[in-house]
């Protein structure tokens, strides 16, 4: 009898044991599906943070974009003003080339005048100033000393 004892004893700690490996390996499986559900957590938040970098990169360019159509817009608008001013400033300079060549003339004509050794002698220059003096205050003449200058914004090219 004391054999079947000790068989019912070794057969007891075959179940033990059977039991034993049974609970090692629901522990692993239960530490593989814990891995693998944490891996699965895991891969979507990279997911996730890889789906909002992107979407901030759009919006980026977005931006940036918006930023450079404003500032060709801006450069247009001040090339404009530019060529605008470039244009006038060439009109003004003609103005003033030939505002100029008026000034040099009547300062010819008041050197010839102031001069006493004309063609006239000094009897006649008296009678010259006063001839020259009334055909400046003649209203009929002042018609022709208030002329407007005449420039266009292509006479000059600079």
């Amino acid at each position: 009898m004391a054999s079947s004892s000790g068989n019912s004893l070794g057969s007891t700690q075959l179940q033990n044991s059977g039991s034993e490996e049974d609970m090692q390996v629901v522990l692993v499986d239960q530490r593989k599906r814990k891995r693998m559900q944490s891996n699965r957590e895991s891969a979507r938040r990279s997911r996730m943070k890889k789906q909002k970098h992107l979407d901030d990169l759009v919006a980026q360019v977005t931006q940036l974009r918006k930023d450079n159509n404003q500032i060709l817009t801006t450069i247009k608008v001040t090339k404009q003003h530019y060529l605008n001013f470039e244009a006038e400033n060439s009109i003004l300079r003609a103005q003033m080339m030939e505002l100029n060549h008026r000034l040099d003339s009547l300062n010819e004509i008041l050197d010839y005048m102031n001069t006493s050794t004309g063609i006239f002698g000094n009897d006649h220059h008296e009678d010259l100033q006063t001839s020259a003096d009334h055909c400046f205050m003649n209203p009929l003449n002042l018609i022709y000393l208030n002329q407007p200058l005449m420039a266009s914004p292509d006479l000059f090219q600079f």
